[in-house]
């Protein structure tokens, strides 16, 4: 039960400090004429005055509210480390028991695990969440426990009351981890890109000056380096494909670090082509021969040679050859000592005419079968006796030509096989494609019929050849799309798909594993152009294998979502494809750094006078602190008792009642006037 004095005015305060002030006048007044009364006037008003103010006798009825210690226990991954966790663990049950036995204090205990999406240790998140829950008129203290390794320092909200740090580790920790520090994102193939990596030692490490380091690409056998310790070292790497290629850094475990968790790193990097160069030999000038080009041209990634026979030699006008060319058609150059610098050849309406010897046409049939990459667009040459199919390239081409050109308006359709293939598949709905007017019938061999045209004749043909690929369109037909004829169709798109597919790009690739990575979950994704796959079998990075089904999602593409439970670098197998992806960060957040301390939190432990005891020598006694004083000491923290209440009821008593105010200023009055009447 506590008691003061409370004022409720019956007029505002300026009105009764203005009748006050009337009042203090009138006694002046009354003291410069001589009035005997004076003094008995003044008690007079001042009675009144202070009726006006209602002066009353407030009377609470508290009840004491208990003090609140937050005790906040970091159970990061960090913190798994050593001894870290059962020190933890220990220590947080003493101190809970120790603070639950004071009389009138309570304890709120707050678990701080990993962020989300490696977002680390949210220390500071956690007191503002706990803080925002509790009055801060009751919080007597903040408890840490933790290695002081956070990651939202930022977010330090304003402290109503000392914070500790209860600091975990050993002062003889020490830990070797790997930095990537440069390393980019997409790099050219067949070009070195060159990679930033550092080694360093932390805490009280053992005085070394190089390690090994193993370098894995995609899973491969590692190559090893020796590298210095404390020093940036570039590495230079050759991509060995296009598309997501996974290289893993791994610098050996030695002995006495705290975790070799941070001694790998994966980098992921897409390996791109600089320049596409293209040969493009046009047989003879037509309507379809600029198309080529300009859709070549249109490309900036794409070098063009592009050569049109305008005049066979077997044309005799008397018309001197230096004044039809423009430049002498380099065949020895171009076929035999520089045939690899390309990465496709097309030949556009081209039949033999004694320019290119068989012998440079069997270049370019074993330029396919080591890894090159031939386009055929087929006009009515491919079916007369100076076809290309009738020489050394006919070894090679997917169909071979019946003689018969069939001169007829059809609309190209997309076979049941080419509605699985990656170059055909999605391309649009035939039903709104122009048609096509000249077809070449030919009969197909092992390749993949995707397209076909009239009465379902074989239009694109798809073939491998050796390490090679071939491609066959029975028309010379699709300038007409670029054209608009008849609302045109998807010429662009299927060309750019092609060309793709020919130079083995892995997204254009018809049987292929793939896994896209997102933070810890992959898109597992299968294409084929069977009618059903295998379960995919997952090899995580401890050695643990399980098996993912998957579902088709679209004609010839199977797709799964996997959740992996462990940073690191994952194996996928199905059948004979097979695939590797690293899911995570290059390092682990909570890795980057693993030797406790203290700086990181000392500008928000300062001014709150917390300080900061090591676990390592003993859980520390906790004391009682007035507000502003050291609140930390050897072997001892703080809290600061905060003596909150509630208040349960309030009484108030009138200090002057109304007929009390009358009595007494009446009496004053008329003493006054009496002693000025007798006088």
């Amino acid at each position: 039960m506590t008691g003061n004095i409370v004022f409720d005015p019956l007029l505002p305060w300026l009105a009764i400090g203005a009748l006050g002030g009337l009042a203090l006048l009138g006694i002046v007044l009354a003291l410069w004429r001589g009035l005997a009364g004076w003094a008995l006037r003044g008690i007079a008003a001042l009675i009144l005055v202070a009726a006006l103010s209602q002066p009353s006798w407030q009377v609470e009825d508290r009840a004491p509210l208990n003090d609140i210690v937050l005790m906040v226990v970091d159970e990061s991954a960090s913190q798994d480390l050593a001894e870290r966790a059962g020190v933890t663990a220990d220590a947080a049950t003493s101190l809970e028991a120790e603070l639950a036995s004071r009389p009138n204090t309570e304890v709120r205990r707050v678990a701080v695990g990993d962020g989300e999406d490696d977002a680390g240790t949210l220390l500071m998140t956690a007191v503002s969440e706990a803080l925002a829950e509790e009055p801060a008129g009751q919080v007597a203290g903040i408890l840490l426990l933790s290695d002081g390794r956070l990651h939202d320092l930022d977010r330090a909200p304003d402290l109503p009351a000392p914070m500790h740090l209860l600091m975990t580790g050993q002062e003889d920790d020490w830990d070797r981890r790997l930095i990537v520090e440069n390393a980019p994102a997409f790099a050219i193939l067949d070009e070195p890109v060159t990679l930033t990596v550092r080694v360093e030692d932390e805490g009280a490490a053992p005085e070394a000056t190089s390690t090994e380091i193993e370098i894995s690409v995609d899973g491969s056998e590692p190559q090893g380096f020796e590298i210095p310790i404390g020093q940036s070292f570039e590495l230079p790497i050759t991509l060995p494909h296009g598309g997501l290629n996974v290289i893993q850094f791994t610098v050996p475990e030695a002995g006495g670090e705290l975790t070799d968790r941070n001694n790998t790193a994966l980098v992921q990097i897409n390996g791109v082509r600089d320049r596409l160069r293209v040969l493009l030999v046009s047989g003879e000038p037509h309507a379809g021969g600029r198309t080529w080009r300009n859709l070549l041209k249109s490309d900036s990634s794409v070098d063009l040679v592009h050569f049109t026979i305008l005049r066979p030699p077997e044309k005799q006008d008397g018309v001197p050859v230096n004044e039809l060319s423009l430049i002498a058609f380099p065949t020895r150059e171009l076929f035999l000592e520089k045939i690899d610098d390309f990465d496709l050849i097309i030949f556009d309406r081209y039949k033999r005419r004694g320019i290119l010897p068989s012998i440079y046409l069997d270049n370019v049939r074993q330029y396919v079968e080591d890894g090159g990459a031939v386009l055929v667009a087929a006009g009515p040459d491919y079916a007369s006796a100076d076809s290309l199919y009738r020489s050394p390239l006919g070894e090679i081409m997917p169909g071979a030509p019946t003689a018969r050109v069939i001169e007829e308006g059809f609309r190209p359709e997309i076979t049941e096989l080419g509605q699985r293939h990656p170059v055909t598949s999605g391309l649009g709905s035939p039903e709104s494609w122009g048609r096509w007017l000249r077809q070449i019938d030919i009969d197909p061999g092992e390749g993949d019929t995707v397209m076909s045209g009239i009465e379902g004749r074989p239009l694109l043909v798809l073939d491998r050849v050796g390490e090679g690929r071939v491609s066959l369109m029975a028309s010379d037909q699709a300038w007409l799309w670029s054209r608009g004829y008849e609302g045109g169709g998807p010429q662009l798109e299927l060309l750019r798909r092609l060309a793709h597919w020919m130079m083995k790009e892995p997204e254009l690739e018809e049987e292929t594993l793939l896994a896209e990575p997102t933070g810890q979950t992959m898109r597992i994704i299968r294409r084929t152009l069977e009618e059903e796959v295998g379960t995919v079998t997952i090899t995580r990075p401890d050695g643990e294998t399980e098996e993912v089904t998957l579902e088709e999602v679209a004609p010839g593409r199977f797709e799964a979502l996997y959740e992996g439970p462990q940073i690191g670098l994952y194996r996928l197998a199905e059948g004979d494809q097979e695939a590797v992806v690293g899911l995570g960060p290059a390092a682990p957040r909570e890795f980057e750094q693993t030797i406790a301390t203290s700086d990181l939190l000392d500008p928000v432990l300062d001014p709150s006078n917390g300080g900061t005891v090591r676990l390592a020598d003993g859980v520390p006694d906790i004391r009682e602190v007035s507000p502003g004083r050291p609140a930390a000491g050897r072997g001892w923290v703080g809290i600061t008792p905060r003596e909150a209440y509630q208040t349960m009821d309030i009484t108030q008593v009138p200090a002057l009642p109304s007929w009390l105010v009358l009595l007494l200023a009446s009496g004053f009055i008329i003493a006054a006037w009496l002693r000025e009447g007798r006088r």
